[in-house]
């Protein structure tokens, strides 16, 4: 499997100067995995350090064929993973 990264991914990672690799590690890493009912995307979430602080970080992806296209990347807010799971937004795969 190919892990592809589109362009908005990239240009998140360069605005929140997010290390390059962390995405595929997230994604290749993690164990909790979700389905967002309002995107269609899968969400992978991983504790993650970030800006020397321990945090969830949410990968949002797509599957192409036998390859993995991560969209976009971003640090959760506390109670915001709690939050969608409870709203069923997000549903646990």
């Amino acid at each position: 499997m190919e892990i592809k990264y589109s362009q908005h991914i990239i240009s998140r990672l360069r605005i929140r100067e997010i290390e390059y690799e962390l995405p595929k590690i997230i994604f290749e890493q993690s164990k909790e995995r979700y389905y967002d009912m309002k995107t269609g995307y899968m969400v992978a979430v991983m504790n993650a350090d970030l800006f020397g602080k321990i945090r969830e970080v949410m990968v949002a992806y797509v599957m192409e064929d036998e390859d993995a296209k991560l969209l976009t990347i971003h640090p959760l807010k506390e109670g915001q993973k709690e939050n969608r799971e409870k709203s069923r937004r997000w549903r646990k795969l």
